[in-house]
């Protein structure tokens, strides 16, 4: 049976020596989780673009120390520039919908407080969420085969978010009261900008502020759909209209 190669990020440049010590996170779960040996192979990448063929050449203690074997450009981002706006919600909604929005493609995470937001956060907390998110979006890359790690920006308002959104692009935002279908969008560019709500949805000053800002008000059928839900339905159609489900493309930086 042909098994797949395990892949790791690693924090550190690669490619400068062919000989190399693995970070610690990555050396434990390769010996002591993985139970791999001398000889074994590893996939790494280090987040600026393609990914490196390595073997284990030694393991001393907790070191690990690899041999590169070939570097390989393959990339497998989305043609789509997505930047997903998530309003605050559970943790473990959280997660998922970060999760899985970067195996589909998303470029950028935002986590947002909004008026009906359920959770509510110190400074301190905010920045271990975020870093929390950000080892989430990371594994998410080890997993799908993604060589570039998205960002994960610091918990913010809905008001800082919507202020440093580039110009141009698509801008779209799900509410169950919304005057556009997927049908009626024209394929865009740009940066496409998502805005979802939280659990209780966004206010109706919060969708007129996003409105101001040029957001489109979509509505995705007749059920109304969760928060975590509606994010990733959203990112999976529009992958299905332009973007990885339709035709291999140049990807697009943010």
């Amino acid at each position: 049976m042909l098994m797949t190669i395990p892949r790791f990020y690693c924090d550190i440049p690669l490619g400068q020596s062919e000989v190399f010590g693995l970070p610690e996170n990555a050396a434990h779960h390769a010996v002591r989780v993985l139970r791999l040996g001398v000889g074994d192979e590893l996939v790494l990448f280090d987040g600026s673009g393609g990914e490196h063929l390595v073997s284990i050449d030694r393991i001393s203690g907790s070191s690990v120390t690899v041999f590169r074997r070939e570097f390989r450009a393959r990339e497998a981002e989305s043609p789509l520039a997505l930047w997903l706006g998530q309003a605050m919600c559970a943790n473990e909604k959280m997660d998922w919908v970060f999760q899985k929005a970067v195996e589909l493609g998303v470029s950028r995470c935002s986590p947002l407080l909004t008026g009906r937001s359920v959770v509510r956060l110190s400074q301190e907390r905010a920045e271990r969420r975020q870093a929390h998110w950000q080892r989430v979006v990371t594994s998410a890359c080890e997993q799908s085969g993604r060589n570039r790690v998205p960002q994960v920006d610091p918990v913010q308002s809905l008001d800082q978010w919507l202020g440093q959104l580039p110009a141009g692009g698509l801008r779209l935002m799900l509410s169950p009261h919304g005057d556009v279908s997927l049908s009626q969008l024209g394929s865009t560019t740009g940066t496409i900008a998502l805005l979802v709500g939280p659990e209780g949805g966004l206010t109706a000053e919060e969708e007129m502020a996003a409105r101001a800002a040029d957001f489109k008000a979509l509505k995705l059928g007749p059920r109304v759909l969760r928060t975590e839900t509606a994010a990733l339905a959203l990112v999976a159609a529009l992958q299905g209209l332009w973007g990885d489900f339709v035709e291999a493309r140049a990807p697009q930086p943010l």
